[in-house]
């Protein structure tokens, strides 16, 4: 059998909410969101900016509604305002049908996005 690392959540242009280089690593994201795409507490999460150049790798942890929040290490990496792509992974020997919503500046679900679709 082979395993192939499969995108299966995607959050597209979340908004950093706060930075806190005080607390211990981690990205906290709103629950809801968590639950909508199948991001589950603990889980190694990409964080990418669309903003500028940082990239990392860290766990999620559940928050409250609209809470985008970098901490430890990455909110040096990361400023309030900035827009992120916050991505997770599953290894599968079957395709995955991702779940990518795209957010708004309040982190609201502007819709659900279907990245492998054709267009036309």
């Amino acid at each position: 059998m082979r395993l192939s690392q499969l995108l299966k959540a995607k959050l597209h242009h979340a908004r950093v909410t706060y930075a806190d280089p005080e607390y211990v690593g981690s990205v906290q994201i709103d629950a809801d969101l968590m639950e909508r795409v199948g991001i589950v507490e603990g889980e190694l999460v990409h964080v990418w900016s669309v903003d500028g150049t940082s990239r990392l790798q860290t766990y999620a942890f559940r928050g409250p509604r609209g809470v985008i929040g970098l901490n430890g290490g990455a909110a040096h990496f990361f400023r309030p305002g900035e827009r992120i792509i916050i991505a997770a992974f599953d290894l599968s020997d079957e395709p995955i049908e991702p779940k990518v919503l795209l957010l708004d500046e309040d982190n609201l679900v502007v819709r659900e996005l279907h990245p492998f679709k054709t267009h036309g």
